[in-house]
């Protein structure tokens, strides 16, 4: 059932910044009647704002227990290695770095972890292109990859056939071709146990 208007005005709360003085009520009516059911905590501590703005106040700036300050390079070590295995579950990894607000560590990421790590994809990237373009032009003989696809192994046919070197008893080829078979018959015997 919908409500019905009576007419009243609805109370226009305050947007925007936090005074100092707003803080200290705050803060005064948590320390006596602790942190729960917000929507009261605004009205009763006589504060012109929903329970909304008072909880994330509270959470994100005058907790005690809030560090404040830079982060530091270990922090934001782990800040990163836990993105990578969580992603942007920013609660659970506050949880992993104590004294710091999931809205700090996401503000943080957002602004500047999340550029350092597209910069060094690019250069990664930019990187690995060139070594990829060095290697491929001082390359003198074709590669071909062998004719299953599922070997991932690379080798030089003609290499690997090559008898005209002194010493063409030497059995380097066979070894070099045994290996080959070993990762294609484990290769078969996997796809032969699936189906």
């Amino acid at each position: 059932m919908a409500r019905k208007n009576d007419g009243s005005a609805k109370r226009v709360m305050n947007k925007g910044a936090w005074t100092a003085e707003e803080d200290r009520k705050l803060a005064e009516y948590i320390e006596i009647h602790g942190a729960k059911r917000w929507k009261t905590i605004a009205s009763i501590a006589g504060l012109n704002r929903c329970g909304k703005s008072c909880r994330l106040r509270w959470l994100n700036y005058l907790r005690p227990n809030i560090k404040r300050g830079n982060i530091s390079d270990d922090e934001e070590d782990l800040i990163i290695r836990l993105h990578k295995l969580l992603g942007n579950r920013w609660s659970l990894i506050a949880g992993r770095l104590p004294g710091r607000t999931d809205n700090e560590i996401k503000n943080y990421w957002n602004s500047h972890l999340s550029k350092k790590m597209s910069q060094k994809e690019k250069k990664l990237q930019t990187s690995t292109a060139q070594d990829t373009t060095t290697k491929t032009a001082t390359a003198t003989k074709p590669s071909h990859k062998a004719s299953n696809d599922c070997a991932d192994t690379n080798f030089d046919v003609n290499e690997f056939f090559d008898f005209s070197a002194e010493g063409s008893y030497g059995l380097e080829w066979v070894n070099k071709f045994l290996e080959l078979d070993e990762n294609t018959t484990g290769y078969q015997e996997k796809v032969s146990s699936i189906v």
